[in-house]
């Protein structure tokens, strides 16, 4: 099977992958998806698994099969902060055996690769806004470091890759959101939005004083399609994310007004390691490619707020008229 205009999409299951997955077969492009399901779902890629060009491979990708492309996304990783305590250890190799293992993959075919890293390699940090140059403050032995330090180690490997030749490009996310997050997703919006429709408290930890930099799912892949569009690979990662600081309190409050619902909020016990402030530094992914976010939270949260309350499907593409060659 040729490798010529396929994008496998590690992950592909999962919120942000098959938002990417969706986007790709809306241009016309043959995909693979590639997921375990540990964490993503079918319903995430039900609205276009039976699309022309589309196909699921059901596989971990610590130990993935060989597939030709000509591009390769990498959001294998369970990004669920409920997930890092069950099992740190998957969480773990997901993000560094995966990371490299797809990594030789793309470099068997002569591939692109994008690499998925998020703001958690900043750890709880001192210096704010975060740029890309920041080393971070990580605990290397908390309750997060499964995934802080898995994802710092994945950039790594990148590093690595690239110094060889290869073309790799790294987006650190910031805090997405949209529809598509599992209700049970254990992040802040999937589940104060959940709370909300269904009339319960939302749960806060902490005092909520600590902020976030939200950033809606359209910008995030906006920002994705034009790190991978640009000619040659950054030499380093991007930032990627919303610029508004926001505390998680102010966000109950606000999902609580767009739901119409009571602000019944409840506090509990802080987790550990939490972070206390977050907001990406975002002037190298401006000078690079423009990103500039369009969609603001309150218009962002109305959006997610509907989908989940009407139960529309998640991520439905217009898929082109012309079928692509069959994968």
């Amino acid at each position: 099977m040729s490798g010529a205009g396929v994008a496998l999409v590690a992950g592909g299951a999962g919120f942000l992958g098959a938002a990417v997955c969706a986007r790709l077969l809306a241009a016309g492009r043959r995909v693979v998806c590639l997921d375990d399901f540990s964490t993503g779902t079918p319903a995430a890629i039900a609205a276009f698994a039976d699309a022309p060009g589309f196909r699921l491979v059901r596989a971990d990708a610590r130990d993935p099969p060989a597939i030709e492309a000509e591009e390769v996304w990498n959001f294998a990783c369970p990004a669920d902060p409920t997930v890092w305590p069950r099992d740190p250890e998957f969480v773990l190799s997901s993000a560094i055996t995966g990371t490299g293992r797809l990594l030789s993959l793309a470099r068997r075919c002569g591939a692109k690769f994008l690499q998925a890293s998020t703001s958690e390699v900043y750890g709880d940090p001192e210096l704010h806004p975060q740029p890309e140059t920041y080393a971070g403050r990580v605990d290397c032995t908390g309750p997060r470091a499964c995934y802080e330090e898995g994802k710092r180690a994945a950039e790594t490997f990148c590093t690595i890759a690239r110094l060889r030749g290869e073309d790799v490009r790294v987006a650190r996310l910031f805090n997405a959101y949209g529809p598509g997050m599992r209700a049970d997703d254990g992040r802040a919006v999937p589940a104060f939005v959940a709370a909300a429709l269904r009339g319960q408290p939302l749960v806060l930890f902490g005092d909520g004083s600590q902020t976030r930099s939200f950033c809606f799912i359209d910008d995030i892949l906006d920002g994705l399609f034009a790190l991978m569009a640009l000619p040659a690979a950054p030499d380093g990662p991007v930032n990627l994310g919303g610029e508004t600081e926001t505390s998680l309190h102010a966000l109950a409050l606000l999902v609580c007004r767009l739901a119409g619902t009571p602000a019944a909020i409840v506090h509990v016990p802080g987790r550990p390691d939490d972070p206390r402030r977050r907001r990406p530094d975002l002037a190298r992914a401006r000078r690079l490619f423009g990103f500039a976010p369009r969609i603001d939270l309150a218009e962002g949260l109305a959006r997610t707020i509907a989908a989940r309350r009407e139960g529309t499907p998640v991520h439905a593409p217009a898929i082109p008229a012309s079928r692509p060659d069959q994968l």
